[in-house]
C-alpha cells in the first residue's frame, strides 16, 4: 500500500521587531536654586549662632551660673503646675462646652455659644487684672474678704482656665463634628445612652482631631503663662525677673528664661507626637 505524506502548511516568519533601544534613564531635577537658597540660609545661621557665642553681652557664664538656681527651679516647678492644672480645668469646662454647643436645646446652645464668644474677645491680660481686682466688685464672699479668698496663684488658674475653656471648647467641637454621624447613630441602634455614646464612641474617634490643636493650645499655654507676672505670680519669668531687678544683669537673665522655655516646648512637642501617633493608628495619618 502506498504510503501517504501529510503536507503541513509552512508557518509565515514573524516580521522582524523595532531595534532594540535602550531604556532612558530618568534624570532628577536639578534644583540649584533652592540649594543656593539653603546654602545662604545655613550661612547667615552659621553667623548669627557665632556671633551670639563670641558676644561677651550675652554672657553665657552668668547664664550657666543661674540656670539650675532654686529660685529658677521654684519658677519654673510653678510655670508648669500652673500649665498643667489650667490645660485639666480648661479641657474639662471646654468639653462641658463643646456640648452645650451641639445640644438640641437652643437656651444651652446660646449659653454656650455666649461664653466662647465672650472669652475669646476679651484680652486675657485684661481678665488676668479683672479677677485681680474683683474685691473692688465683691469685697466680702461667703463671709470672707475677697483678698484673703483669692490669692495671686488662685486668680491665675481661674483666669486662664477661663480663657483657655473658649477656645479648648472650640478644638472639641470640631473634634466631634469630625466623626462621622453613623458611628453615633449605630451606637444609639445598640442602645447605648447619650453620656456614654460620647464618652465610648464619639469623643475616642474624636482625639485624632483634637490631639494636634490640642498639642499646640498645651505650648501655647506653657508660654502664656509668663503673663502672670504682671500679677505677681512668682512663675519663671517673674523669678528672673527678681534676679535681674536686683542684679542688673538682664539679659543672661532672660536667655535662662527662653532656654527653659524652649526646652520645655521641644520636650512637649516629642510628647505630642508619639501621642498623636498612637491614635492614628490604623489610619493614613499614622507615620
Amino acid at each position: 500500500m502506498p504510503s501517504r505524506t501529510l503536507d503541513v502548511p509552512a508557518v509565515p516568519a514573524a516580521p522582524p521587531g523595532p531595534p532594540d533601544r535602550a531604556v532612558p534613564r530618568i534624570v532628577p531635577r536639578r534644583r540649584t536654586g533652592q540649594w543656593a537658597a539653603a546654602a545662604v540660609l545655613l550661612a547667615l545661621l552659621a553667623l548669627a549662632l557665632a556671633s551670639a557665642v563670641r558676644n561677651p553681652a550675652f554672657q553665657w557664664d552668668v547664664v550657666a551660673d543661674y540656670f539650675l538656681t532654686p529660685a529658677v527651679l521654684r519658677g519654673l516647678g510653678l510655670t508648669l503646675w500652673l500649665t498643667a492644672v489650667v490645660m485639666m480645668l480648661g479641657f474639662a469646662l471646654g468639653t462641658l462646652l463643646a456640648v452645650l454647643r451641639l445640644s438640641g436645646n437652643p437656651v444651652l446652645r446660646g449659653i454656650g455659644r455666649g461664653y466662647v464668644w465672650l472669652f475669646r474677645s476679651m484680652p486675657i491680660l485684661v481678665q488676668l487684672l479683672f479677677w485681680f481686682n474683683i474685691g473692688a466688685l465683691y469685697p466680702v464672699v461667703l463671709g470672707v474678704r475677697t483678698v484673703d479668698l483669692l490669692s495671686p496663684a488662685a486668680v491665675a488658674v481661674i483666669g486662664l482656665t477661663l480663657h483657655e475653656a473658649a477656645y479648648a471648647a472650640e478644638v472639641v467641637r470640631g473634634g466631634i463634628l469630625s466623626v462621622d454621624r453613623g458611628q453615633s447613630e449605630a451606637a444609639q441602634a445598640l442602645g447605648l445612652g447619650a453620656g456614654r455614646r460620647l464618652r465610648r464612641i464619639v469623643l475616642p474617634q474624636a482625639m485624632r482631631s483634637i490631639l494636634p490643636p490640642a498639642g499646640n493650645m498645651l505650648i501655647g499655654t506653657l508660654k502664656g503663662t509668663s503673663i502672670v507676672s504682671v500679677i505677681a505670680v512668682q512663675d519663671l519669668l517673674y523669678s528672673v525677673q527678681l534676679v535681674y531687678h536686683r542684679t542688673y544683669q538682664v539679659i543672661p537673665l532672660l536667655l535662662v528664661a527662653t532656654l527653659w522655655y524652649v526646652l520645655v516646648t521641644s520636650v512637649l512637642g516629642a510628647g505630642q507626637y508619639f501621642v498623636e501617633r498612637h491614635y492614628a493608628r490604623g489610619t493614613a495619618g499614622a507615620r
